[in-house]
């Protein structure tokens, strides 16, 4: 089967900034796929493009098969929600999802079949400002997949919703793209949404792709300082690379000894400086291992995070269970597993 979307070293430039840098991207049938990054980072401008509302300065799209570069936005099998939902506020909710079946006899049947897929069953009469946030978010999504697209793009799609609203609807929308089976890309600046709702997640650093990969791939083993940052909270500690070791294991020379951890660079050479790259989960407290001090713990209901300091001065972050760990104050020692951690150029 040909690819869902197909990128080849797509451009965009405003005058002398480049806001796309050469990207290139493919998508299987049926993906659910996140473009995550900061603002200014390029990914609404990617998007934009895939759409047809921006015209690429170089490099192809093709959707299904077919190149749709020079397409205008509505001959393409694409549609995009965008983040403030676009309802028409004179429209009912029912007017609004049949706005793009216009001339089709079954418009009202296939309205009716939305409702219910989007669970809206009799609120085809409302108006849009009598709905909550999250129903207007539903609205807006049968709206964009009634005519059956081939791609959705969803940009910020949850950002407009409160927390607890946003959770709920992740998982909605997450088991509504798997029954449809259609494609999707959504861009996102929150990672932990990210890696709720992809299967994959491209992450975008000053318009280029900086790694691309599933979540957890991602998260345990990310290519870069930046991607390791913008996956969660990561403890970074400096030391210059040893000699290989075995099973991708390595030996890193830092201030407070000898630490192993995984190798994620192979194009690192023994001598060079690197960080280790540790999540806080992965800091476990024993009679063994760094000297540390506790300088402070915060609780956050299902875990504890404490600020710890090394002897050479480094802060590290580590996080555990309620009822467990060390006080504030305590003299303590600090390691984690090779596996559990990864070595990254400085």
């Amino acid at each position: 089967m040909a690819p869902s979307l197909s990128i080849r070293r797509l451009v965009k430039r405003f005058g002398t900034h480049v806001a796309v840098d050469g990207v290139d991207l493919e998508l299987a049938p049926g993906e659910f796929f996140c473009l995550l990054g900061p603002s200014g980072c390029g990914k609404s401008t990617l998007l934009r493009m895939i759409a047809g509302f921006e015209t690429p300065s170089e490099g192809s799209i093709s959707v299904n098969g077919t190149d749709v570069t020079g397409l205008p936005p509505h001959r393409r099998p694409v549609n995009m929600m965008f983040q403030s939902y676009a309802l028409f506020p004179h429209m009912s909710v029912a007017a609004n999802i049949a706005y793009g079946l216009k001339g089709r006899a079954d418009a009202m049947a296939r309205v009716d079949e939305l409702l219910r897929l989007v669970r809206l069953e009799g609120f085809g009469g409302r108006r849009p400002d009598t709905l909550s946030g999250g129903q207007r978010q539903r609205v807006a999504l049968a709206r964009a997949i009634a005519r059956e697209p081939g791609l959705l793009l969803l940009d910020e799609p949850l950002g407009a919703l409160d927390r607890g609203l946003r959770e709920e609807t992740q998982g909605e929308l997450r088991a509504l793209q798997k029954r449809l089976g259609t494609s999707f890309i959504v861009v996102t600046h929150d990672p932990e949404e990210a890696m709720m709702l992809a299967d994959r997640i491209g992450v975008m650093e000053r318009g280029r792709l900086a790694q691309i990969g599933p979540p957890t791939e991602l998260y345990r083993r990310p290519a870069s300082r930046y991607v390791a940052g913008l996956l969660g909270d990561v403890n970074l500690i400096p030391g210059r690379l040893g000699a290989k070791g075995v099973d991708g294991i390595r030996e890193v020379a830092s201030a407070n000894g000898a630490l192993k951890a995984q190798d994620g660079a192979a194009d690192l050479t023994e001598g060079a400086e690197v960080v280790i790259a540790v999540r806080p989960e992965n800091l476990t407290f024993g009679e063994t291992g760094l000297s540390a001090t506790v300088e402070g713990e915060t609780f956050l209901g299902d875990r504890v995070r404490r600020l710890l300091r090394l002897a050479d001065g480094t802060t590290l972050r580590a996080s555990s269970s309620p009822g467990s760990g060390p006080e504030r104050g305590a003299a303590t020692h600090i390691g984690f597993a090779p596996a559990d951690a990864i070595i990254l150029p400085a």
